[in-house]
């Protein structure tokens, strides 16, 4: 495995945690939890990997590109892991893109996802690749087969200046009610002229602004049922080439 890490000139400001029901981190900058308090792992499979048509899309050869907003305690990037190394192609290749402003220390991460025994070997992995003050990007393989990249700071600013074109999008940012800016007419515009033709999103936001603004971007949206009684959630498609995005 390679470790490779650039420090940006201002390093992001740790965002203050408080944990809830033992290892639940709690942001007390945007007053929401990190995942969803029913399974944020079972969640991770249903909204991003089912809604954008996955694992089926990524078993062929070359490489498989996701991008997500809002990286998190790492949840969706382990457990996403842990689904396409069971499902890959052997001449296939993960890149895993998040972009983060306030990137957790190693031991929040590993508290964070240690409710799942299910990505212990992920999580232990993660962590130990981790570097200790994480800021500008953050790079590293996972295995063989599987690169992850993190890019700390401002997500439109990093987005807008990234070359990088995506098949599939983990949009989970805190709730559109909490930070508006991460589900801006701005930020969606871009997250869309950074995909692919026939690249997907997946959300469980299904606010209407949110809505608006990925079909303003030039998505094409629809709406399904949430998870965990959550009523609905959204994904869709950039037009052009069939993404064969499947159903839950």
């Amino acid at each position: 495995m390679t470790h490779s890490t650039s420090t940006s000139p201002a390093a992001p400001v740790a965002q203050e945690l408080t944990w809830r029901d033992g290892d639940m981190p709690y942001s007390t900058a945007f007053d929401d939890h990190f995942y969803c308090q029913t399974d944020g792992r079972l969640e991770c499979g249903h909204v991003f990997l089912a809604g954008n048509g996955l694992p089926e899309r990524w078993v062929r050869p070359g490489t498989f590109r996701i991008g997500e907003l809002g990286f998190g305690t790492g949840l969706n990037a382990c457990e996403t892991w842990r689904q396409w190394k069971a499902t890959r192609a052997k001449d296939g290749h993960l890149h895993f893109v998040s972009f983060e402003l306030y990137p957790m220390r190693a031991e929040e991460l590993s508290r964070a996802l240690s409710r799942w025994p299910e990505i212990d070997v992920e999580r232990e992995a993660l962590a130990a690749l981790w570097p200790e003050n994480p800021s500008g990007t953050v790079e590293f393989d996972l295995d063989g087969q599987t690169r992850l990249t993190v890019l700390c700071g401002d997500a439109l600013t990093s987005l807008t200046s990234s070359l990088l074109a995506f098949d599939a999008w983990f949009l989970d940012g805190f709730a559109p009610a909490r930070n508006a800016a991460m589900w801006s007419p701005e930020l969606m515009a871009e997250v869309c002229g950074h995909t692919v033709p026939g690249g997907s999103f997946a959300t469980y936001a299904a606010a209407g602004f949110v809505r608006r603004n990925l079909i303003a971007a030039g998505f094409a949206v629809e709406r399904r049922k949430g998870f965990a009684g959550k009523r609905e959630m959204l994904c869709g498609v950039k037009p052009g080439s069939v993404a064969g995005v499947g159903q839950d």
